[in-house]
């Protein structure tokens, strides 16, 4: 199919956000707030967003920080915030093996990970709540959308974006339900795709925005909500940990358990994704470590309830990229906001939307009063005015609490990389307890770069067969995720070279991505000759990026399938 057979409808806003999550729903209602309050109650401001409904793909243990919330809603509990489990307990452990683990001194820990003030959260209901918020300010939301392509300028500055073609069959040829995708021009674009975005991978490509920058780390956060014995359940505790299994494998991370309401208890763990051993299967640590006693004794005699997936920013302040280019901005994890040493990115990602929006808002104002009009697609004064303008975003960032938050943790994860679990925590309880070191730590090597080959290694972790009650397999753990797309559509994960897999990876690395994915998507399957071929079931996937950030040899490319599928996970 020929994209210029296609005619596109086009619409015009002000402002086009992609990604109603914590960033792009505090920047648009950031930016509608101004407006109201300044008079220019026409300022057009839209949000798309690729899951199902506002919430459909948000992913988070969480435990909110709520200095950002306080900041753009300073009455959210009479507003009705779901914010209602206060942390009651900060506990943290170390698991030795598999059966004995050791609590640290609330004193050891480093004071990024103290919880006091902090609500245990479903950061999917909150970001239902800011979307509702955000319709109250007249932000068009548009669920079910997602965005493709990025449109440009003739000058190569960013015009908006274009939303996915539906009814394209496995062949890339229309069907009988064929629609095409909508042109969204907007003066300023905003992305807010979270970790890993499509697009935003591709701007900071095109505008070698990461020059300066350490390169961005990762991990896979994998998630369960279980509801469990009201005997058991302690709301407001909150329990992180590392150690066993990852210990094994001599890869880091960590754990998470938290009390929610309603005899729920989310938990998890975050692998991070610079692990070396090819044979390392993320997904079935995770379930491994349910059975250590620690674990499950909370869990026994609960039920699982739901299960999601996604990977993590987890580079910080050394990792973060340029974040302006003409015609838009990175916001939250489509730049990198997260603070890993808090293990906490929504008061970041919300902060670093709220920073832009008062940006944008502020150059759209110096348009109008220069005598430019809100209806027409971009300000002309001779220059992009919000080529000029838009630096005051990275000014206001330098001038915030999320620098300074940023900076001071900007050695946490390259300490635990560089020294491991021991040495790594004895540097950052000293860098954050103590005082704070002057210099800062690098930490050069990708994550799909530390993967060593098969032949370098000598441990193979033995994964015990999941039972169904404690323990889970991937296909029934999709399941539960609510995952559907649409069957006939082409597959979203594409091979630069479909020969790789089974040419390189196979042999060097026994393909890590039968292991590394949380949701099955890539088998090696035999052929009635013998011969090997790599499968592709792209309906299972969660839409975490793992493939795209851990594939050693760069070969997979996740970009968005039609509009509303993926996973739909209920209060996570």
């Amino acid at each position: 199919m020929q994209e210029q057979e296609i005619e596109r409808e086009s619409m015009e806003f002000d402002v086009v956000i992609v990604g109603a999550g914590p960033a792009g729903l505090s920047a648009a209602i950031k930016i509608r707030q101004l407006a109201i309050e300044n008079n220019l109650n026409d300022l057009s401001v839209c949000v798309v967003e690729k899951g199902s409904e506002v919430g459909a793909h948000i992913l988070s243990g969480a435990v909110l920080e709520p200095r950002a919330m306080n900041e753009l809603f300073p009455n959210w509990k009479e507003e009705g915030a779901p914010l209602n489990v206060p942390v009651t307990e900060d506990k943290t452990y170390f698991l030795l093996s598999d059966e004995k683990s050791q609590e640290a001194p609330h004193w050891m820990v480093p004071k990024t990970m103290h919880n006091d003030g902090n609500y245990v959260i479903s950061l999917g209901n909150v970001v239902r709540w800011l979307g509702q918020k955000a319709e109250e300010l007249e932000v068009s939301i548009f669920p079910g959308f997602a965005a493709a392509e990025i449109l440009y300028h003739a000058d190569g500055s960013v015009k908006g974006i274009q939303t996915g073609d539906m009814g394209i069959g496995k062949d890339g040829e229309p069907t009988h339900n064929f629609t095409p995708g909508y042109e969204l021009h907007a003066k300023y674009t905003l992305f807010a795709e979270g970790c890993r975005g499509h697009l935003g991978k591709r701007l900071i490509a095109k505008y070698n925005l990461d020059k300066d920058s350490d390169p961005q780390h990762y991990g896979i956060g994998i998630k369960e909500l279980w509801e469990i014995d009201p005997a058991k359940h302690k709301p407001g505790l909150v329990m992180h940990g590392a150690g066993w299994p990852l210990s094994e494998t001599g890869s880091s991370g960590g754990w998470w358990l938290y009390h929610a309401e309603n005899n729920q208890v989310t938990l998890g763990m975050i692998v991070d994704l610079s692990y070396t051993n090819p044979h390392m299967y993320p997904f079935m640590e995770m379930q491994r470590w349910k059975t250590h006693p620690l674990i499950k004794q909370y869990l026994e005699g609960g039920k699982r309830i739901s299960y999601g997936a996604r990977a993590v920013t987890k580079g910080g302040f050394n990792s973060l990229p340029k974040f302006t280019f003409p015609g838009g901005s990175l916001i939250g994890d489509d730049a990198g906001f997260l603070n890993f040493a808090k293990i906490k990115g929504s008061h970041t990602a919300m902060k670093s939307g709220m920073l832009c929006g008062e940006a944008v808002f502020e150059a759209i104002a110096a348009g109008v009063e220069k005598g430019g009009d809100l209806a027409v697609a971009r300000v002309t004064e001779g220059e992009d005015l919000f080529a000029k303008k838009l630096t005051s975003y990275t000014d206001k960032f330098n001038n915030s609490w999320l620098k300074e938050e940023l900076y001071n943790s900007r050695n946490f994860g390259p300490a635990m990389h560089k020294f491991g679990q021991w040495l790594g925590g004895a540097f950052n309880f000293i860098d954050q307890n103590v005082f704070k070191v002057p210099f800062t730590l690098h930490d050069l090597v990708t994550d799909f770069g530390a993967l060593k080959t098969v032949d370098a290694v000598n441990f193979k972790p033995n994964y015990p067969k999941p039972d169904g009650k404690l323990t889970f397999d991937r296909l029934s753990s999709v399941f539960v995720s609510n995952t559907v797309h649409e069957e006939n559509q082409p597959a979203h994960l594409k091979l630069t070279d479909t020969s790789i897999p089974v040419n390189v990876n196979l042999p060097k690395w026994d393909e890590p991505a039968q292991r590394y994915c949380p949701a099955g998507v890539y088998e090696i399957m035999e052929n009635d000759d013998g011969s090997k071929r790599f499968q592709i079931n792209a309906a299972n996937c969660v839409h975490c990026k793992t493939c795209d950030i851990k594939d050693p040899s760069q070969n997979i490319t996740w970009v968005t399938p039609e509009g509303g599928g993926g996973p739909n996970y209920p209060n996570m």
